[in-house]
């Protein structure tokens, strides 16, 4: 076992550091609450390593920022909240179209519109999916500890970079200000990925041609290797083709089939007691910290209660939730939204025999694991 630091860290803080540790040498964004600390400590330590930060004008011109140094060849990352999460959504769908590898975090608070700064929720969860038009995918990941938050700060980053794509930490204000013990491994045992280079001379380089995995190798501007890129539909040497039928059904099928060929690798739930329960509870981010409490009291009366944390959204691990529709009585997905990913769970429990419920909190305070215990005692 490699030397592992041990730190008293708050969810943000983790975030930052993991983003240095995993190479991130750029960063630009905009002071919003509950996610300035990230801002803050990049703000002080990419300088020191060579890396800029950049305090943008808006969340608009920090996205496209982040698009512009990572086309550049850097490791980029911004991070905001739910009201600059929205002005982001144009670039980012900018970036998926012309597959340029970035990390947004969002820490989430109460909406809509300016909403509730300092109180956390989960309302933005379909917006991370469905946020931007048009009919690509995403990968969305979303950390319950402060632990998580460190490590899955670095599968973004590695996933954005091995995928070509936008990757999504979606946070919120409870993870991202509690304080953890964390233990940090060694730089030496942390998987760092970086985006695929071409082998191939300028002269000879297209620029969105696909390897077999359906990512195309990324050359850097400013070395030699000069191309275009274009928010529109484009061909593989990354000129227009707005109106070849052949070339846009390729296009999106390679966006989508980049993720779905990878799926065993983005997915990440844990199952918490699952081997014998009766009602499986299903959870995300911080009401995946009641919800674990809530199996805990559960087994202490006896009831025969699980839990499923998904660590990822988007995807949606709809594997797990079909390996257990016909294994339980019910599932109860609880949320603090209104009910945004429970459609999901139903969507994919709709020929399995377990019912779905529903605990969910709007009003900007924790669901708690008693209120996740009383609707186990209903089903039962």
């Amino acid at each position: 076992m490699k030397h592992q630091t041990v730190r008293l860290l708050q969810g943000n803080e983790a975030c930052a550091m993991a983003a240095l540790a995993a190479g991130v040498g750029f960063f630009a964004g905009y002071p919003i609450t509950p996610a300035t600390e990230i801002a803050e400590l990049l703000a002080k330590e990419l300088p020191k390593r060579g890396g800029i930060f950049i305090q943008m004008e808006d969340e608009i011109a920090s996205m496209a920022a982040v698009i512009g140094a990572s086309i550049g060849g850097v490791k980029a990352l911004t991070a905001t909240s739910g009201p600059g999460f929205t002005l982001k959504q144009e670039n980012l769908g900018y970036a998926a179209m012309v597959q340029v590898p970035c990390v947004v975090v969002d820490v989430q608070r109460g909406g809509p519109s300016t909403g509730m700064p300092t109180l956390p929720s989960q309302m933005d969860v379909m917006q991370s999916r469905w946020g931007t038009h048009g009919d690509h995918p995403c990968v969305v990941l979303c950390p319950s500890t402060v632990y998580e938050y460190y490590m899955l700060t670095i599968k973004a980053i590695n996933l954005s970079e091995l995928l070509r794509t936008p990757v999504i930490l979606l946070s919120d204000a409870i993870v991202g200000h509690l304080r953890e013990k964390v233990r940090i491994p060694d730089i030496s045992e942390l998987k760092i990925v970086d985006r695929k280079r071409a082998a191939l001379p300028a002269e000879n380089f297209m620029p969105f041609k696909p390897d077999e995995d359906d990512v195309p190798p990324f050359m850097p501007y400013g070395i030699g290797y000069r191309y275009h890129m274009t928010s529109n539909n484009y061909d593989e040497g990354g000129y227009p083709a707005t109106n070849d039928h052949e070339v846009a059904r390729l296009l999106l099928t390679r966006l989508h089939n980049k993720i779905e060929r990878r799926r065993g690798e983005i997915i990440m739930t844990e199952e918490i007691m699952m081997d014998d329960a009766e009602i499986a509870l299903f959870a995300y981010g911080c009401v995946a910290r009641s919800a674990y409490s809530a199996v805990e009291m559960a087994r202490e009366r006896g009831l025969k209660v699980g839990l499923i944390k998904a660590l990822t959204l988007w995807p949606f691990p709809r594997e797990v939730v079909e390996k257990y529709g016909d294994k339980v009585k019910a599932f109860i997905v609880s949320e603090m939204n209104m009910g945004q990913l429970v459609g999901e769970v139903e969507r994919f429990l709709k020929n399995k025999s377990a019912v779905v419920r529903q605990v969910n909190r709007f009003d900007g305070k924790m669901i708690t694991p008693e209120q996740i215990l009383d609707a186990v005692k209903e089903v039962l």
